[in-house]
């Protein structure tokens, strides 16, 4: 994603967490079909947090190791204080924050080995997408929360992120923050695109929209399209969108499928319209207020980026001391301000009146209840559905 970063209103520079995500392309894509998804399944693999725990030596060291993705939490700048800094001086803990999370197969492929063997990776948070913070809960690579440690995760979380089929009750997670994925296009070069039914079938779109190379993103909404529920479909209803989707491919409808390099060619309008992320529009609408973003008449695709304890961290209780922090609407206003994605904690919008009141009304950072009613998310995949579904969404889009 491309635009300001801001901090307190300041800008900062056009690197993102989702460009991370989205920019490692093909090669991404085959770590995740090849080397990362024979592991799941493995017995071996299997832990039980239980039991693979390291002792809590949180009270005698004031010391947290963090793994988020880049671009992800404010600087601290001339005259700023970030929110780690506070968090820092409020806690008298010392955070070692890397951005290592450049891309959730990748890095599970860092950490896989460790932790299927019950091993220590020298990590308290990992913040990793729904799609795999739900693999690691499954492996059991993963520990509960302590509940009275983190009340203002339960207290704030917002509705719609609270009940997810894989962690329930954010027993082992918590949302660092959120997206929507819906359609984004260009005012200047076409009319609106209301749904995504219409961005796959109308005519004057032909060769002019990109798609999301992330299989779980677009399918949910080609899943949509075709009548099923992408929380809940059958082995029929995913190939009824693989046929429709095959059909729109080599039909010449679709120019790519991309990582977010798509917000450059809708500025500049090699492309007219495309699968977006909420994320991307708002910072490229900074510069350019012809990018609009659309709520899809199918709905929106919500994910999350998620806190989560690895087995054999040492340090629990000051990383549940993180979450709490960040749960406070205070703090997580401040977050979101440079953030610009979805701010999972309630009451932080009234909080970001204080801090830059042009966010304020922005419903891609604060959207509403009514907003987020039709949400909807991928189902979880076993071992056996993610690799066909890997394989065969590979064969149709040429990943």
């Amino acid at each position: 994603m491309v635009g300001n970063r801001r901090a307190g209103g300041g800008s900062q520079g056009p690197l993102s967490r989702r460009t991370f995500l989205k920019g490692a392309g093909a090669s991404a894509f085959a770590l995740g079909s090849v080397a990362v998804l024979p592991l799941f399944g493995t017995p071996s693999a299997m832990q039980d947090p239980r039991t693979c725990k390291a002792a809590d030596v949180s009270a005698r060291a004031k010391d947290l190791i963090v793994s988020n993705w880049p671009a992800y939490i404010d600087p601290p700048e001339k005259d700023y204080v970030s929110t780690l800094q506070l968090f820092e001086k409020q806690t008298g803990i010392t955070v070692d924050y890397t951005d290592d999370v450049s891309d959730n197969a990748e890095f599970f492929a860092k950490v896989r080995n460790q932790l299927g063997d019950c091993q220590a990776i020298d990590r308290d948070i990992m913040v990793l997408t729904d799609w795999m913070a739900a693999r690691v809960i499954d492996l059991g690579w993963v520990q509960p929360l302590e509940r009275s440690r983190v009340q203002n995760l339960h207290d704030n979380l917002i509705p719609a992120l609270r009940d997810r089929a894989w962690d329930p009750d954010r027993t082992y997670s918590a949302p660092w923050q959120s997206g929507l994925t819906g359609i984004a296009y260009n005012a200047k070069l076409t009319k609106e695109v209301g749904s995504f039914e219409a961005l796959l079938t109308r005519p004057d779109l032909k060769g002019k929209v990109t798609l999301l190379s992330e299989m779980r993103d677009t399918m949910a909404f080609v899943i949509k399209v075709t009548g099923g529920d992408p929380d809940d479909f059958t082995e029929d209803q995913w190939q009824d969108g693989l046929d429709y989707l095959r059909k729109v491919v080599r039909g010449g409808h679709v120019r790519a499928f991309t990582g977010n390099e798509y917000i450059q060619d809708l500025t500049a309008g090699n492309i007219v319209a495309c699968e977006a992320w909420s994320g991307d529009v708002i910072q490229a609408q900074f510069e350019n207020p012809d990018i609009k973003f659309v709520v899809p008449e199918e709905g929106l695709n919500l994910w999350s980026d998620n806190m989560l304890v690895p087995n054999k961290a040492q340090h629990q209780e000051n990383a549940e001391s993180w979450i709490d922090f960040y749960y406070d609407p205070r703090n997580a206003a401040q977050l979101a301000a440079w953030v610009n994605y979805i701010c999972p904690v309630e009451g932080a919008r009234e909080e970001m009146e204080k801090i830059d009141d042009s966010l304020v009304d922005n419903r891609l950072i604060f959207p509403t209840e009514e907003e987020l009613k039709d949400t909807f998310d991928f189902m979880a995949l076993d071992e056996r559905q993610n690799q066909q579904y890997e394989g065969e969404w590979s064969d149709v889009t040429g990943g």
